[in-house]
């Protein structure tokens, strides 16, 4: 085994008693400060000079040059909070049958260290096309103003990202958007004994049935049509008082063929009830085809495909490839876990992406 396979092997296995150690830290959003020192320690206890901004962790590799692009290698340590379904004890990073479980070890500690282990392969390399920025960021799951949205002011000018989600290492190069509404259906308060033909809960009916059968035009080739999905309604207090409004919430994703403020304009032109958006910032995101990151990955017979799912890839304007470790539909899950085979491969695939990308004089060097 030559001496690069052994390095990054290494990291590897230290990556891993990483995650256990993030899996025993309750790190849910806004509230990562203990995941945040454990990625801290492991840093620094390997020389590198990590920085701190609130729970965010971030580094640059040794050898920068001002004048070169950055790649930035990003993903989160906040978690959500674990669901009811749970058998077992979500802050136990216990391995049974070749699964790691624990709450985040899919989503997404498993890329987070796998992406940890590939900055230190790679941190002490010299005459590296791309600088690179190690982000471990923390408010992904509830896109909150502390997590990557709030720490790239302070980072360095961002040219292209690879964001560390769970794709079971294919690549994601299309990621839909999102925009939530708040809409309002009017009615007319009234006792319940006396008539009114302006129930807004009856009111409602064609309402839901409009946004269940409004299409947009445009489909991508990646991520196929918009989806508009009505996700909540609420109306009336008590049982003999007819409400004078009904209140609605509408998750619209959004393909990378429109703005969110596109999607907004027309849905609040065309719509039969009043409708205000939440955000607008939370745009589809992605990377050609034909960039050399996405080149490099189909070399090496990954494939690509379009994200249905919301991440970190939201607030960048730089291209960005989602790809990691484990698989989308584990997130959120109860038990939730990884394959320890996928964690042991993910550095070494990353390593091989981006080896062409960073030293193509040389794609045998590393560390």
């Amino acid at each position: 085994m030559d001496k690069n396979k052994v390095l990054i092997q290494k990291y590897t296995l230290e990556a891993i008693e990483l995650l256990k150690q993030l899996i025993a830290t309750r790190s849910f959003s806004g509230q990562e400060h203990g995941t945040a020192e454990l990625i801290h320690q492991w840093l620094t206890s390997r020389g590198v000079t990590a920085n701190r901004q609130g729970n965010n962790v971030w580094a640059t590799n040794l050898h920068v040059d001002p004048a070169k692009p950055t790649l930035l290698l990003n993903s989160h340590h906040d978690t959500v909070q674990p669901n009811q379904g749970y058998t077992r004890d979500p802050y136990l990073p216990e391995v049974v049958d070749g699964r790691l479980y624990g709450l985040g070890s899919n989503d997404a500690g498993g890329a987070l260290v796998s992406l940890m282990a590939v900055f230190m392969a790679f941190y002490h390399e010299v005459d590296l096309t791309h600088n690179l920025v190690l982000a471990a960021t923390a408010e992904e799951e509830n896109s909150g103003p502390n997590g990557l949205v709030g720490l790239l002011n302070t980072l360095p000018h961002i040219d292209v990202a690879i964001v560390g989600e769970p794709t079971q290492m294919q690549l994601a190069i299309a990621e839909k958007g999102l925009v939530v509404f708040d809409g309002i259906v009017e009615g007319t308060a009234s006792h319940a004994a006396h008539p009114n033909e302006d129930n807004p809960i009856y009111g409602a009916i064609p309402v839901l049935e409009w946004f269940k059968n409004y299409r947009f035009d445009r489909v991508s080739p990646q991520l196929g049509p918009v989806k508009i999905t009505v996700t909540q309604i609420q109306a009336g207090v008590q049982h003999n008082a007819v409400p004078a409004q009904l209140h609605l919430v509408v998750d619209v994703r959004v393909n990378e063929c429109y703005t969110n403020a596109e999607i907004a304009a027309q849905l609040q032109a065309d719509a039969p009830c009043t409708l205000t958006p939440r955000s607008l910032r939370l745009n589809s995101s992605g990377i050609s085809p034909q960039h050399p990151l996405v080149l490099s990955g189909l070399a090496l017979g990954r494939t690509t495909y379009g994200s249905p799912t919301l991440s970190d890839q939201a607030v960048l304007s730089c291209p960005s490839l989602k790809m990691g470790p484990g698989d989308s539909t584990r997130s959120h899950s109860a038990d939730e876990f990884i394959y320890l085979d996928e964690l042991m491969e993910a550095p070494e695939i990353y390593v091989q992406l981006l080896t062409p990308f960073l030293k193509p004089q040389d794609h045998e060097t590393l560390g």
